[in-house]
């Protein structure tokens, strides 16, 4: 008997060290919430997202704001045409230099100009839609973002519950291991007093072998829950964590909601559309004309920075591409395209949308339906338990039928625990899906 209470107590501290191998840190869900907040990759990557969208939407300010460009030119030529204008432009023209045989072949001329251009543009219709494009696609990022941020918190309770779900699986492991050892004990005073078949021995020692393994597996699930946990708040710590928190049955009434289209993701589909709507007006706004001011002030000399003399322009352009070889009618077709293949995703999202909504309550009322089931026959298996232990050990049981009735009661448990799991998890999921 000492011998076997050793043998427990020595598999109780090697289970105990074995999860205990790795730093284990309590942590509750709202600190888990609070650092995927600050630090998941994800919710990084869809901020980066929207700023790309809002830089793209800033410069579409081009299309009111001038364009100004300086510049300061050097060169030096004897080309007629070029010679003669350099020095006009540099208010040194004299009457020599009216000489035929000077024109014609002029000694070299250095010029140096310095030139402030301006680009003013004033009617771009075509610009004005595609600014709008960028408008609504930044918006739908923005969006985006927020639904990015709402899909983490739910993938957040998924997963600290999946970690709750592995503990207690664990601890109902680690009193069937208790049970099956004690059984193991009983057994075996029971064959030294002849009251046993070996076989029967062998039996009550599979199943404490099986729970073993079992138990083994149940300590994995929370290296893998604790594992998903450190990834979602970009740990790579990867610690063991141990919920502050035990896993419960939570109600909350969500029957009674209902889809909306003012959700998140919803939203950013519709501004996608109207991103695609705006590219295809735009398309077609590009057969207009377009009017645009320009002026600029320059100054030259013969010597490097310098100005001597200086001169101004400046005018308006009304310029119309009237046709570029059916290239222009190829592009509004696409964007045509585009644009009616965005509504019917948007129609095909919201469609998809309802029936995932409507199929998470059956299965909202299914798991309830499951979780009265499973604590009803947990109830019936632990009486049957109690029944059949007591009877054993007055000889009055066979041990096959209480190994039987030990492994039926722990499986009831596990699965009692695992149909919370799905209850909870399910009432998380409608609040994901109804959320505005």
């Amino acid at each position: 008997m000492k011998q076997n209470l050793i043998a427990i107590i020595i598999i109780h501290l090697l289970t105990v060290f074995q999860i205990n191998a790795q730093e284990i840190q309590p942590i509750s869900k709202t600190d888990v919430l609070n650092k995927v907040s600050e630090n998941n990759i994800d919710i990084k990557l869809s901020e980066q997202a929207f700023n790309e969208a809002r830089a793209d939407f800033r410069q579409t300010n081009a299309i009111f704001l001038p364009s100004i460009t300086a510049s300061h030119t050097a060169m030096a030529t004897t080309n007629p045409l070029m010679a003669f204008g350099s020095k006009l432009n540099q208010e040194i023209l004299t009457q020599s230099d009216f000489n035929p045989a000077l024109l014609n072949d002029p000694s070299q001329i250095e010029n140096y100009a310095t030139k402030l251009e301006i680009k003013q543009p004033l009617i771009n219709v075509d610009g004005f839609y595609q600014r709008k494009a960028a408008k609504s696609k930044m918006e739908a990022m923005s969006l985006q973002k927020n639904r990015t941020t709402e899909y983490l918190k739910f993938e957040v309770e998924k997963a600290y519950m999946q970690l709750q779900l592995a503990y207690k699986g664990v601890e109902v492991l680690e009193k069937a291991l208790e049970a099956a050892t004690a059984n193991k004990s009983l057994a075996d005073n029971s064959f030294k007093q002849g009251y046993l078949q070996r076989a029967d021995v062998l039996n009550v020692e599979v199943r404490v072998t099986e729970v073993k393994n079992q138990l083994q597996t149940a300590k994995s699930n929370v290296e893998n829950a604790s594992n998903y946990l450190s990834f979602l708040m970009n740990d790579d710590a990867y610690k063991i964590y141990r919920p502050i928190d035990t896993l419960t049955i939570e109600s909350v009434a969500m029957m009674d909601k209902t889809f909306s289209e003012n959700r998140s993701d919803i939203k950013a589909m519709a501004l996608v559309s109207e991103a695609y709507k705006a590219n295809y007006q735009s398309d077609k706004m590009a057969f207009l004309p377009r009017l645009n001011a320009f002026g600029s002030y320059e100054l030259y000399d013969d010597q490097i920075f310098q100005a001597d003399a200086n001169g101004y322009l400046f005018g308006a352009q009304l310029s119309w591409d009237i046709f570029q070889g059916s290239k222009r009618i190829a592009k509004s077709q696409k964007s045509r395209a585009e644009f009616e293949k965005s509504r019917l995703e948007y129609t095909q999202y919201v469609s998809q949308s309802n029936l995932e909504l409507n199929r998470a309550k059956r299965m909202l009322f299914d798991a309830q339906n499951k979780l009265d089931l499973t604590a009803l026959a947990l109830k019936q298996s632990q009486e049957s338990l109690r029944i059949f232990t007591d009877r054993f050990k007055e000889g009055l049981e066979k041990t096959s039928d209480l190994l039987m009735v030990e492994a039926k009661f722990s499986q009831k448990q596990l699965e009692y625990y695992q149909t919370i799991f799905e209850h909870n998890y399910i009432q998380a999921y409608l609040k994901f899906l109804t959320e505005e």
